[in-house]
Parts: structure tokens; C-alpha cells; sequence
């Protein structure tokens, strides 16, 4: 196992929409373990492929207090929503920002497991929550963009900022030298 670099806001690659998965074979066991590993190391409940900038429709979750519930969810799809949760989000590619974000209560998913056997599966409470906010990484989109522009930008100086302290060039620097 090895644990991966997250990519951070604003990084373009993480507004890549990811690929259905279609090997189900010992990479992508590997992949989903590096994935777990990256997760807890972070420390986080939750970690979609596309944030380690591997663009395909994986995602791992564990919510339980102890680490003992380890979740892989592999190309899912929401089937079903029902009621309304607001609740404070985080993120592992925004470190340190937090707000609120209005998500469905209740979710039935249609997903795969390691081997591919397709499931259905009725969701609520954090583990909802955790899977749709993963999903819309899949998507190539993150919970500040439930935020106003404003907020948003703010967000984008704050972490800018951190980063140019830590020795790190900012993201749009980074970004600029790519660009021919």
C-alpha cells in the first residue's frame, strides 16, 4: 500500500469528470487500498479517486469512530433522494475550510463492489451525506461551489497564502507554467 498526494482547490484537475470503471482486476484492489490509506492518514471519512488524480469512479468511505467500517463504492449512482440535511462539510482537497451545505437526507445508491457485483443500497445520516459530497467529486465539482463566489474566492486567497508559507508555490502559479 502507499499513501498518495491529494490535489487541492483550486487544481484543475480536480474539476476532471471521471471514467466508469471496467476492470475489476488486482490494480484496482490495489488502487482501493492505497485509497483507504490515503484517507485515514489525512485524517478523513471519506476520499474519491479523482482527488488522489486517478479519474475513475471510485470512491472509499468509513464514518465509524474507529475506522472499523471501510465502504468502496465503485461507478455508483444515486437512484433516489428524499428530505433535506444541512450540515457542516470539510474536505480533504480544501484543508481547513469548513461550511454548510444542504444535501438529501436519505439516498438509495446503485453501486459495485471490488468484483464487480452490482448492489443497491438505501443510505442516511453521514454515510449519505459523505457518499453524495464523494459523488460530486466524481462529477468535477467540491462543496465550495455550493458557495457564494465571494466565499469562494476568499477560500482561494486563504489557502494561497498557506501555501506560499509552507514554501509551496500557489495552485494558479502552478497552473500558469503549464499553459504554452
Amino acid at each position: 500500500m502507499a499513501q498518495l498526494p491529494i490535489l487541492e482547490y483550486p487544481d484543475p484537475r480536480l474539476r476532471t469528470k471521471a471514467a466508469t470503471v471496467t476492470a475489476f482486476d488486482a490494480d484496482l484492489k490495489r488502487r482501493v487500498a492505497d485509497m483507504f490509506e490515503t484517507m485515514y492518514a489525512a485524517p478523513g471519512i471519506g476520499l474519491a479517486a479523482t482527488q488522489v488524480d486517478w479519474h475513475f469512479r471510485v470512491i472509499v468511505i468509513d464514518v465509524s469512530e474507529d475506522r472499523s467500517q471501510p465502504e468502496v463504492f465503485i461507478n455508483p449512482r444515486i437512484l433516489a433522494k428524499e428530505g433535506e440535511a444541512s450540515g457542516e462539510e470539510g474536505c480533504l482537497s480544501v484543508p481547513g475550510i469548513f461550511d454548510q451545505v444542504v444535501r438529501a437526507e436519505r439516498i438509495r445508491v446503485e453501486t459495485q463492489d471490488e468484483a464487480g457485483r452490482t448492489l443497491q443500497r438505501e443510505l442516511t445520516g453521514m454515510l449519505a451525506v459523505c457518499l453524495q459530497h464523494e459523488l460530486d467529486h466524481l462529477e468535477g465539482r467540491l462543496f465550495v461551489d455550493y458557495l457564494s463566489e465571494m466565499k469562494r474566492q476568499r477560500i482561494r486567497k486563504k489557502l494561497d497564502k498557506e501555501r506560499r508559507e509552507r514554501g509551496a508555490r500557489p495552485h494558479t502559479e502552478r497552473a500558469r507554467q503549464r499553459v504554452p
